[in-house]
């Protein structure tokens, strides 16, 4: 475990975050990720196998933890609700299997989709502060999240501006996180690092903190746009990041893989990578998120395996 110089007053983080010079110092005191020792791990639990009926109860887990994602400029109101729909039964024609977590819209289509899931118990998240690139002035983010919270999105997935962290402005990244937070009102809110463009495990784990400093209730790994996306050795990283913050300061925040995770092999990658990571705390929807937009129709072709014995055809799910 890490051992930092923080526990549950507030008056610790406050002088923390205080100044660039004494954020930087903090960030850059935290111990260094050692990057082989981080793959080794992440490739060493990808190769647990679990029994069948582990299986059956990993594979509604995994379901329970998708958000359904769209996030074309091609969307259109036909497209959400029908992604909507699946979300609320992924199976039509089995009610067993459990509705996913929420979907994923931009902000200008939040009220369809929060329409479309009135009464189902799915949540509807919106991608807001100039989602992918991070790049448009403050209060441009701050507006956009503003409309998405007042038509409905119970979650906001902000992405950081990237340029100034790799600057080292981290006194930036951080207000702009706080500022959203606090446009978001009531909804939860995702910070979203694009680990893939932060280059190393030290630099992921000094966003982690630095936006859980800030008030993230979840740290995602990538916007899903650019290449490398999720991948296990920098959701290990993540993972251990909130496992130390909360043993540190009592707060327990959540963690979204998102981007090229598409089969049930995958998934279960990473739900065996929470588990022995950050522990069984972490085993729900409320604090571990799987963003994808195909992945939905593996589990659903998998569930069915296990429980016929046989695969569906190709048009039996829609297509995502």
């Amino acid at each position: 475990m890490t051992a930092l110089p923080i526990a549950p007053d507030d008056r610790q983080v406050d002088e923390i975050t205080s100044s660039t010079g004494s954020l930087r110092r903090f960030l850059h005191g935290l111990p260094g990720v050692d990057q082989v020792g981080a793959q080794e791990r992440a490739a060493r639990l990808a190769t647990r196998s679990i029994k069948k009926s582990a299986k059956a109860e990993a594979i509604d887990l995994a379901i329970s933890m998708v958000d359904l994602t769209t996030l074309e400029g091609a969307d259109t109101p036909g497209k959400v609700r029908a992604m909507c729909a699946k979300a609320a039964r992924p199976d039509p024609s089995d009610p067993s299997v459990p509705r996913v977590a929420a979907v994923c819209v931009y902000s200008d289509l939040v009220a369809e989709a929060v329409s479309a899931l009135k009464g189902t118990g799915v949540g509807v998240a919106s991608v807001a502060t100039a989602f992918p690139s991070g790049r448009a002035p403050l209060e441009a983010k701050l507006a956009d999240t503003r409309q998405a919270v007042r038509d409905g999105a119970g979650e906001i997935d902000m992405v950081i501006d990237r340029g100034a962290f790799l600057a080292g402005d981290y006194q930036k990244v951080f207000e702009e996180i706080v500022a959203t937070k606090e446009a978001c009102g009531g909804a939860h809110l995702k910070v979203i690092l694009e680990t893939g463009e932060l280059v190393t495990y030290d630099n992921v784990r000094r966003a982690s903190w630095l936006a859980m400093l800030a008030g993230a209730d979840f740290i995602k790994t990538s916007t899903g746009k650019i290449s490398p996306a999720a991948t296990l050795p920098v959701t290990l990283v993540m993972l251990e990041a909130v496992r130390d913050f909360r043993a540190q300061t009592g707060r327990q925040i959540g963690v979204k893989a998102a981007g090229g995770i598409r089969t049930t092999k995958d998934a279960i990658k990473y739900l065996v990578l929470v588990n022995e990571t950050a522990g069984p705390d972490w085993l729900h929807p409320d604090r571990f998120r799987l963003g994808a937009s195909s992945l939905l129709n593996d589990l659903l072709m998998q569930r069915q395996k296990l429980t016929t014995g046989v695969y569906g055809g190709p048009d039996y799910f829609t297509l995502d």
